[in-house]
């Protein structure tokens, strides 16, 4: 009877117990009504960490480059104006022996190159060593020697010297073509004068063109700083291999801002052998003259997207000429491959060998056409003049 009557009250009690517990559910913990939002991430489920087995230095690689590079000293003779009132006779007494003769000074200017052979041969840019009357190498060790100009090519902007001296250290060629951005890169010159300077960066770009430096341009960019007289000088990866011949910088105040290009190695190999073996670098050549194909040109062509390149000039009884190729043709494929833009076309058809079957599609008066031509043996550049 005592459990009947108290029944009620324990009843009672829990239903007011669970009454406040639900009020300061809602009022005291008002978030805890919200709903929560579900966050996926990746995250590792091992314990690895990024490899930093870099070399903490690039000594090795320095000491075993660095005697390949040597310094540069070209010497221009400059004739001096004559003073106005030279000619003059009223004035012309007043002027002594040595202002009435020609005047010459010597124009000065400093680069850097290095040794490819142990015969003396030396590579260095053609912007280097142009209009130079005299050209003198200074090596690492002191020795200094004149050097004889075997040949240049302005077009990549690579010249060959030769120097006559004996135990030359020649440096090795690395394969330029399997760079990758973000490899060491270590960049040897003579910047300022200074003295030998080593500078290290990474490679931030492979294949750079448009830069308006040289008419076949596939450069190196690195942030490896190159400044006024590392021209010439060597791009080296971080086994001390040559990869890259140091040639311009990208700068609005004169100094390196983190932005240099280099001939890869490759091409310069490439160039140095038809020197060395021709005098000059064979190229193909069509005679004509072009214009990549911009967007608003694809549109107004009707094509889907903005690639190839259109004809704006055909040189008489040029190969091009002889072939039936037209101005106002529009070229997409070059032997099967897309043609993406003038400078692509450039450097296929310089890489063909003259005599050889160039087999061109593309459109012609709004209809597909294909021609074939056959290459001739590209004139030597009087000019940077970029025509093919």
């Amino acid at each position: 009877m005592l459990v009947r009557k108290l029944l009620p009250y324990f009843v009672q009690g829990i239903v007011i117990g669970l009454v406040i517990g639900l009020i300061f559910y809602f009022f005291a913990m008002p978030n805890a009504t919200q709903q929560r939002s579900v966050v996926e991430i990746k995250e590792s489920r091992n314990a690895t960490v990024v490899s930093t087995d870099g070399p903490a230095s690039y000594a090795n690689a320095v000491a075993i480059a660095a005697p390949s590079v040597v310094n540069i000293n070209t010497t221009k003779l400059v004739g001096s104006r004559q003073h106005p009132l030279y000619n003059d006779p009223t004035f012309r007494r007043f002027f002594n022996d040595q202002q009435r003769s020609p005047m010459q000074r010597k124009d000065n200017s400093l680069g850097s190159g290095v040794i490819i052979s142990e015969q003396g041969y030396i590579l260095t840019n053609n912007h280097v060593i142009t209009g130079a009357d005299e050209i003198q190498v200074a090596l690492i060790d002191g020795r200094q020697a004149d050097a004889l100009v075997i040949g240049t090519d302005p077009e990549t902007d690579v010249a060959v010297l030769k120097i006559s001296l004996d135990n030359l250290p020649a440096i090795t060629f690395g394969q330029s073509d399997v760079l990758r951005v973000g490899d060491v890169v270590l960049a040897i010159g003579n910047p300022f004068g200074v003295g030998q300077t080593v500078t290290q960066g990474i490679v931030s770009a492979t294949e750079r063109s448009h830069l308006g430096i040289s008419t076949y341009e596939n450069f190196i960019q690195t942030d490896a700083a190159i400044n006024p007289g590392n021209s010439g000088g060597a791009l080296i990866n971080a086994a001390g291999e040559l990869i890259g011949i140091n040639t311009a910088i990208y700068t609005r105040s004169g100094g390196s801002q983190g932005v240099g290009f280099a001939i890869p190695a490759n091409t310069v190999k490439m160039v140095m052998k038809q020197i060395l073996e021709y005098g000059h670098v064979i190229r193909g050549w069509l005679g004509i003259e072009i214009q990549t194909i911009s967007p608003q040109l694809a549109e107004s062509f009707g094509l889907l997207k903005a690639h190839g390149i259109i004809i704006a000039g055909v040189m008489p009884q040029g190969p091009a000429d002889h072939a039936g190729v037209k101005t106002g043709d529009i070229i997409l494929q070059i032997n099967g491959e897309a043609i993406v833009d003038g400078t692509a076309a450039l450097n296929l058809i310089a890489q063909t060998a003259p005599g050889s079957e160039l087999h061109m599609s593309g459109i012609r008066q709004g209809k597909p056409f294909s021609i074939t031509a056959h290459t001739s043996n590209r004139p030597i550049p009087q000019s940077h003049t970029i025509q093919q």
